[in-house]
């Protein structure tokens, strides 16, 4: 007789899977998340002493409510084993948090095509790949998938170009998905304004962003995590891009 995996620990916690989920905004999303009830998958790649002591500080607030996958995201079947792992662990997917994202400045004088492949595949083709994997799980309980765009992804940046490039691909897949999956599945996105600054942008790109930023002020993860929860349970919303960006897309 064939032995067939099972499920270690069927949970009635709706749970979530955040990639990138272990530092930056994926930390702030992976907290607000589990805060509302969600067990958590947080997944990393290289964060992974992040990710460890964050699952562990979860599970001490609740046991059992978190664990950690580490996977890359340019690999292989990464959509397959990701969600395999999650069948396996939890036997439920209720939300996938598209996160992770890789962010670099480039000249266009200089710019390889290595950079670009991995750009597009972290940024947009896994998102992709890793919700038409999930989509089966997520059509069971009704739940959804939130990614994580930018508003450069409408409006690109000057130096910026694979990201902006990427992340516009990023806001097509929200789009095509929303369609394809429904009306099982919710697909939606969060695009962000400077919220955390990278260590690329320098004094002078912060001062500029901040000067055609309506409100003066960057905003914190924590609103970005609220918008993620906020598409999350709201059953009437697919398709959209949610801008969370001090109303700074009004004037890029």
């Amino acid at each position: 007789m064939v032995k067939r995996d099972t499920p270690k620990s069927i949970t009635q916690n709706r749970v979530a899977l955040v990639t990138g989920g272990a530092t930056r905004l994926g930390r702030q999303i992976t907290l607000t998340l589990h805060e509302a009830g969600f067990d958590i998958c947080v997944h990393c790649n290289n964060s992974v002493i992040s990710a460890n002591t964050l699952v562990e500080e979860l599970n001490s607030s609740r046991p059992e409510s978190a664990f950690s996958i580490v996977q890359d995201l340019t690999v292989t079947n990464f959509a397959e084993n990701i969600t395999s792992m999650i069948t396996v662990k939890k036997g439920r997917l209720d939300l996938l948090v598209n996160n992770a994202s890789i962010f670099n400045k480039t000249s266009i004088a200089t710019h390889g095509q290595t950079l670009w492949d991995q750009t597009m595949s972290t940024n947009a083709k896994a998102p992709y790949y890793l919700s038409l994997s999930s989509a089966n799980l997520l059509r069971k309980n009704s739940g959804s998938i939130v990614n994580i765009s930018d508003i450069h992804g409408e409006r690109p940046r000057l130096g910026y170009s694979s990201y902006c490039i990427s992340k516009a691909t990023l806001d097509a897949v929200t789009k095509s998905l929303a369609i394809e999956l429904a009306p099982e599945v919710r697909v939606n996105s969060v695009a962000p304004g400077a919220i955390i600054w990278a260590d690329s942008e320098e004094t002078e790109e912060r001062t500029e962003a901040l000067s055609f930023t309506p409100l003066k002020r960057t905003g914190e993860p924590s609103d970005i995590a609220k918008a993620v929860l906020y598409l999350a349970e709201s059953a009437y919303v697919t398709g959209q891009i949610l801008r969370v960006d001090g109303g700074r897309a009004l004037n890029v």
